[in-house]
């Protein structure tokens, strides 16, 4: 761990903590004292309000309704899970405290307290933020984006550690595209018993995929460039003579 760049431009606490749950496939629940795990069950209203579709005989369904005002407290954990197989591949915990209450056949919650806990540590964020948050506009193209960097284009990869700081790469086994995001993108980098993460930032925001691609053309063109002064200037020389 460890490794790092100049500080870069990123999603805020809010943002990242609205992406991992527009993105995660699964959630675990802990209410009145029953704790049951969701896969692809759970929905995201616009405000942040989680809508979870429980069979009738679910433990949870059965404790909302017994319970007093049919709003019992609530812990929902979702995981944010990189999408190439790397070490350690949560890239964070994303904790909602809040209440339940039946809604339309399903169940209907909202978060009182938002907890997001990332590699650098926890932080609480602010209702109002999450709520009026949005998710990265790349989310939901995350996972394929960066499985096909990593699965076809690993010629891209390695120069893209060309951007990296020589003391980053130092005893590294393995480079892998492990995040990206609307402002950079994150490459893990492993060692046998250690590994560390470093951001390569965009000059500009994307907005889109087709923007992203453009903004990984041009490190891929800063990274050749950097490979290669002294092929350049032996260009220049031999086309000045």
């Amino acid at each position: 761990m460890g490794d790092t760049q100049d500080w870069t431009a990123a999603p805020g606490a809010a943002e990242q903590a609205r992406s991992v749950l527009a993105t995660a496939w699964s959630c675990a629940v802990t209410a009145d004292g029953v704790r049951e795990e969701y896969v692809g069950a759970h929905t995201v209203t616009e405000d942040g309000a989680v809508r979870l579709a429980v069979p009738d005989d679910s433990a949870l369904f059965g404790a909302v309704l017994c319970a007093p005002r049919q709003e019992p407290s609530a812990l929902l954990e979702f995981a944010d899970v990189a999408p190439v197989p790397v070490r350690h591949r949560i890239r964070a915990r994303l904790f909602l405290s809040g209440w339940f209450a039946p809604s339309g056949g399903a169940l209907l919650f909202r978060p009182t307290r938002v907890v997001l806990r990332r590699t650098a540590g926890a932080v609480v964020v602010d209702l109002d933020e999450f709520t009026a948050a949005r998710p990265d506009p790349l989310a939901g193209a995350e996972a394929r984006l960066l499985t096909h960097l990593a699965d076809a284009h690993p010629d891209a990869v390695e120069r893209l550690t060309r951007l990296v700081r020589p003391e980053s790469l130092h005893a590294a086994t393995r480079v892998a595209p492990l995040a990206v995001d609307r402002h950079g993108l994150t490459l893990r980098i492993e060692r046998t018993r250690a590994h560390g993460d470093v951001r390569l930032p965009f000059h500009t925001p994307a907005d889109d995929v087709a923007q992203l691609t453009e903004r990984v053309h041009a490190l891929l063109a800063q990274a050749s460039a950097a490979a290669c002064p002294r092929a350049l200037q032996r260009q220049r020389a031999d086309g000045d003579g």
